[in-house]
């Protein structure tokens, strides 16, 4: 509903001070009475519990006892084979521990989001910007947004400048949504075209803005989606269902049928301590002990081909319901994508590949138009972004070019920033004795901006013919 309200209704239905923000009297208030701004824990069971619950099954129960009453024959009749309870016993354990170990998976996935949370915050407290913790963020704050930082709770843009979001972790877009405070929406518009909301764990890859502070820990969007995966509690799939129709079904006909075959034994004269024993012995004979784990060995299977494209599975019979789509719809691509961009090839007018000398030239005045950072991530030297600058910048360090490095020699001295309007960035760099202008952006405007061109190491004037045949290469690319 924020993204329906101006300004002044928004700072009125949270009660905040646009100028100086909130005091830290009231701060202190709203942080007792709303609680800390973080993801709540989910509630840990017992790995004796854990353990336990695995052995929740109608089929699994049959198990141990024929198990049990398989061990109590040997031992009466003293033959000693316990080949079949060891066997048995041995396969419910396998499958209890297979399940224990894919829940214990699916958890980390709750520590992830946890992680993506920003440790500190700027916000207004008594009309000073104040640096304090995230969790310590309350309904109300007027918060910074500044380019790198994590956005700490759900909150609805005051004013904004180039502001640029990365939200692919939250709606799926795999591109920096541009962002615009002025704008007031309709009330169905979907989370991925809210732009003039910012939302906790999503990241400003550039510009800055101020925002008021909507909500805050689990009432925040990403808040919901830890309280979907705190869930435990989930639909029966179809083979769930099965295995416990089969295994109801064989129990109740094991027993009438030993039950029956014991009541004639009985009327035969056959001693009584025969008939139970050879009754329990045909109830464990026709109990199928190899299912279960058959089941489990074939889903195991599926689960670890998954975990190899990343795909973490928490109920093992999941992979089954999924092996039974037959359509998948998702309304976003990022959600099946990993938001990463790579440079894969460069051409030229006449689309052919630009190569070695040439190709090493293009790419390190590229990086030096961007304002993606190089970072050591995990030992890694990475760039850090946005995702189409990071592509190009990663691609100038497996070739050798560190744009930092080129810094020192072409000193970055002037920017003009991206925008909407102009949809180009230019940097200038101290080169020389002299001054050199590197410019990206849309080819359609850029080409517009041109005169001339080279091409074999030759120039060239870029005359509207060319100009057609640079869309004609554009659209065959894009």
């Amino acid at each position: 509903m924020w993204h329906t309200l101006n300004v002044d209704e928004v700072k009125r239905n949270v009660r905040t001070n646009l100028k100086e923000g909130l005091t830290n009297e009231e701060a202190k208030k709203r942080l007792e009475n709303q609680g800390l701004n973080k993801l709540q824990d989910k509630k840990k069971e017992n790995i004796i519990i854990k353990f336990l619950q695995q052995f929740n099954d109608f089929m699994i129960i049959i198990l141990i006892i024929a198990s049990i009453i398989s061990a109590s024959i040997a031992f009466v009749e003293g033959s000693g084979d316990y080949i079949d309870s060891i066997i048995i016993i041995a396969i419910v354990i396998f499958n209890a521990i297979m399940g224990l170990v894919q829940e214990s998976k699916a958890e980390k996935s709750l520590e992830a989001l946890k992680k993506m949370s920003s440790p500190n915050a700027k916000v207004k407290r008594n009309g000073k910007i104040v640096t304090i913790k995230s969790e310590e963020v309350v309904i109300g704050d007027i918060i910074i947004l500044e380019a790198g930082n994590y956005v700490a709770a759900d909150c609805r843009l005051i004013k904004s400048f180039e502001l640029k979001i990365e939200e692919s972790a939250l709606t799926g877009e795999t591109l920096p949504v541009t962002k615009n405070a002025d704008i007031i929406l309709k009330k169905d518009i979907s989370l991925a075209d809210q732009v003039n909301m910012a939302y906790a764990t999503t990241i400003v890859i550039s510009g800055h803005a101020e925002a008021i502070v909507v909500a805050t820990g689990m009432n925040t969007n990403v808040g919901k989606i830890a309280k979907m995966i705190m869930t435990n509690e989930s639909k029966e799939t179809p083979i769930q269902r099965k295995l416990a129709e089969v295994g109801k079904t064989l129990g109740m006909a094991c027993l009438l049928i030993c039950f029956a075959i014991f009541i004639i034994g009985i009327f035969k004269n056959i001693p009584i301590n025969e008939m139970f024993m050879t009754s329990v012995g045909l109830a464990v004979a026709a109990i199928p002990e190899g299912l279960p784990a058959i089941v489990t060995i074939m889903l195991s299977i599926g689960v670890t081909k998954m975990a190899k494209k990343n795909a973490i599975i928490r109920k093992l019979p999941a992979v089954e319901t999924l092996g039974s789509s037959s359509v998948i719809c998702s309304d976003k691509t990022g959600t099946l994508t990993q938001n990463k961009m790579k440079v894969v090839e460069m051409q030229d007018i006449e689309g052919k590949i630009i190569l070695d000398s040439q190709y090493k030239f293009l790419i390190r005045l590229a990086s030096m138009c961007t304002d993606s950072e190089i970072e050591n991530i995990n030992g890694e030297i990475k760039a850090n972004g946005e995702a189409t600058e990071n592509a190009i910048v990663n691609e100038a360090l497996r070739i050798g070019e560190n744009k930092e490095e080129l810094y020192n020699i072409y000193e970055r001295i002037q920017e003009i920033p991206f925008d909407s309007e102009r949809k180009l960035m230019t940097t200038i760099h101290k080169w020389g004795n002299g001054y050199r202008a590197i410019v990206k952006g849309a080819p359609d405007i850029l080409k517009e901006r041109c005169i001339k061109y080279y091409y074999n190491n030759e120039e060239r004037p870029l005359t509207n013919k060319i100009k057609e045949k640079l869309d004609e290469q554009n659209s065959r690319n894009g």
